[in-house]
């Protein structure tokens, strides 16, 4: 155990806080759920930069870092959507997109392809959780303006997961052996 596992350890224990003050219908349990959210979302940050400063990357810290990061999306989309806040369709798309992405690095890891992060990835992730705590401090607020900010920075989020998706595709396929990867199938060749 380390200062960076730490860090993410924490990002998983506050989901169900953050499910806790979200779904609740105080305005005050807002402003709660959104300060969770951007204290777990500052973790994901710290917790790479930490690990890297004191050369204490893992193994470990390299499988929970990511999939506290989705937990973390995933739970906080779920719950906007539980209040209204955000449409089904948008929560389907990003947490598709996550699943999507994750089983084509499982599947590129098994033929020896690595696909990193990409930079466009990064820029999505740092949209969604700008978005998401903007949809969080709006339930509090609840003022039109505010209402038009959040979906503006939604509608890049979702444009970002999308094509950032579409980008870990084409850097897959790019890179593959489709033989090795459909063995027997001469429409690859």
């Amino acid at each position: 155990m380390n200062l960076p596992i730490g860090l993410t350890i924490t990002r998983i224990v506050a989901v169900p806080l953050l499910i806790v003050f979200l779904i609740s219908s105080s305005r005050v349990h807002a402003a709660i759920a959104a300060g969770i959210f951007i204290l777990a979302s500052l973790t994901d940050w710290l917790d790479g930069v930490v690990a890297r400063r004191r050369n204490q990357v893992t193994t470990l810290g390299t499988l929970l870092d990511p999939i506290a990061d989705k937990l973390l999306v995933a739970a906080a989309l779920v719950s906007l959507l539980q209040i209204d806040k955000i449409a089904a369709w948008i929560v389907l798309v990003i947490i598709g997109r996550e699943l999507a992405v994750t089983g084509l690095r499982t599947v590129a890891a098994t033929v020896g392809i690595i696909v990193p992060a990409s930079r466009l990835a990064k820029w999505k992730t740092v949209s969604q959780y700008v978005a998401i705590t903007l949809l969080i401090i709006e339930k509090s607020v609840g003022s039109q303006g505010f209402h038009a900010a959040a979906s503006g920075v939604l509608w890049v989020a979702v444009g970002l997961t999308v094509i950032s998706a579409a980008d870990y595709f084409y850097r897959f396929f790019r890179k593959a052996d489709y033989r090795a990867i459909v063995p027997g199938e001469e429409r690859w060749s």
